[in-house]
């Protein structure tokens, strides 16, 4: 029987359907208290998500628009099932995670930024993941302490 007379969706149609997973990190699943409230409010925006779209009646545009909530459903329930809540650091001796780390590159500009999970990370926003070539360089570091990471000279003035 041709496809033509049949209700089920062509091959196209069930390609948009199958998202891959999104890649989950081989890291700890570290994060900050704020961290583990915003992946719940992510979760909580994907399951909304996801019931609206299961209320369209039309069974190929219901698939349609579940996909993209679906996947990202399972992404974060498996972040919230692994995540590793980091309390603040008790002092400002180290750079740590959840330090706040300002330093200087030897092309003279400042930069500041807290070091996060991975699924907090925002370097526009000022954070940055602590599995980020930067951060991994000046984890346990003091002020006055200077890095290289790749050709560039990091040079720790401030931590909070």
């Amino acid at each position: 029987m041709s496809v033509a007379f049949t209700k089920e969706e062509s091959s196209e149609t069930a390609a948009e359907l199958h998202l891959p997973d999104r890649p989950i990190s081989q890291h700890p699943n570290l994060v900050t208290a704020a961290g583990l409230k915003q992946l719940e409010s992510q979760a909580e925006d994907a399951r909304a998500a996801y019931l609206a779209a299961q209320a369209v009646e039309d069974v190929n545009e219901r698939r349609r628009q579940s996909a993209v909530p679906y996947r990202d459903l399972k992404y974060l329930t498996e972040r919230l099932r692994t995540a590793q809540i980091i309390p603040e650091p008790e002092t400002n001796a180290l750079v740590a995670f959840g330090s706040k780390v300002t330093f200087e590159r030897d092309d003279g500009r400042v930069q500041t930024y807290r070091i996060v999970g991975e699924d907090e990370a925002d370097p526009k926003a000022g954070s940055i993941s602590f599995v980020s070539p930067v951060a991994a360089r000046l984890m346990g570091k003091t002020v006055g302490d200077v890095v290289m990471v790749g050709d560039q000279e990091l040079e720790i003035t401030a931590i909070a």
